[in-house]
């Protein structure tokens, strides 16, 4: 299809040194058959009940934090006409040709919104065989270029995951005994955005569709399709997460668990390709200013303090030395 991205011509060498990396990845059993598992499920709708039943889901959202740190929830308050039309829309979106998506004029977006495979890949095993569209919450609102129907289904789907990525923060600063102001200072429509995801149908099981790694963020929201290929490390196992479609995904980020002193886990996640069918996803990051400093909220800490934009230059430096991310290690105390 022309609105692939040119993945086996571009990373040409990569799976002509494929067949020796087969022979590693199996000894190491890399990519092995995971058990399904359904995330803890919390209904918060219970945050809206009388105080018992506030209380119980306030612990059950942080108990969650610190056991997975993944979880699900059910009545969100995003309706599932917003989220049947965001995939609607993302598909339109996706299906334009490639040399078109690649254009930075195209949707009036900043250059380097969309992105595609990785760059800095040196093997089979650190490729993302995945699309995506990264776009501020800014510019949903003040771009003229993406189609209106998009905007419109993005602007209410942003404006009520924003609302809840606060809510939550905000409940598990208070399970930890913090009444903080931090995340609404610091966590601004400017500074957070949305990712919309695909993953294209791909020829072999070596390929991830998005290589293991934690979120540089305080909180992801996630709305995944019923394809399924999310996985995440629980008890030093991957699971696969099984797909519900009443349910929003969500996961602790790295900067959360600095700040929360290791409390609130963020753990390690990716996406398994599907060789026949296409997926699709959308994400929510909630992220603070680049100036913001992050510091655990209690003593000793674990982490020394650090900005995110010396937290994302660390990273980037990593993943162009490396080839992968090594995140929160690098700032321990």
């Amino acid at each position: 299809m022309d609105s692939d991205p040119p993945f086996e011509e571009t990373y040409k060498t990569l799976f002509e040194n494929s067949i020796e990396e087969s022979k590693i990845n199996r000894a190491n059993q890399i990519l092995i058959t995971c058990e399904e598992c359904e995330l803890p499920l919390i209904d918060i709708g219970r945050l809206n009940m009388e105080e018992l039943e506030r209380e119980e889901c306030k612990k059950e959202i942080a108990r969650a934090s610190q056991d997975w740190g993944f979880f699900q929830v059910i009545n969100h308050g995003v309706s599932s006409e917003i989220l049947e039309d965001m995939r609607s829309e993302q598909m339109q979106v996706f299906k334009q040709p490639f040399r078109l998506k690649t254009n930075h004029q195209y949707l009036n977006l900043s250059a380097g919104c969309y992105r595609w495979g990785t760059p800095t890949a040196t093997c089979l095993s650190q490729l993302s065989w995945s699309e995506a569209f990264h776009i501020p919450l800014m510019d949903i609102s003040s771009s003229g270029g993406l189609p209106t129907t998009l905007s419109s289904t993005m602007g209410q789907f942003a404006a009520t995951v924003s609302d809840l990525a606060q809510r939550l923060v905000e409940i598990l600063a208070e399970e930890m005994g913090h009444k903080s102001t931090f995340f609404k200072e610091k966590c601004l429509p400017s500074t957070c955005y949305i990712r919309m995801n695909r993953y294209p149908p791909c020829p072999t099981s070596q390929i991830f569709g998005l290589m293991p790694h934690t979120d540089s963020d305080f909180l992801t929201i996630l709305h995944q399709d019923q394809v399924g290929g999310l996985q995440l490390v629980k008890d030093g196992r991957w699971i696969a997460v099984k797909p519900n479609p009443e349910a929003l995904i969500i996961n602790i980020g790295d900067l959360f668990q600095a700040w929360s002193n290791g409390v609130y886990k963020s753990v390690q996640h990716r996406v398994v390709t599907n060789q026949k069918v296409e997926r699709f996803s959308t994400a929510y990051f909630l992220c603070p200013s680049y100036d913001a400093v992050i510091e655990s909220c209690v003593e000793p800490s674990l982490y020394r303090k650090f900005s995110f934009r010396e937290f994302r230059q660390q990273v980037k430096e990593d993943v162009q030395k490396l080839g992968y991310k090594v995140g929160l290690p690098r700032f321990l105390v």
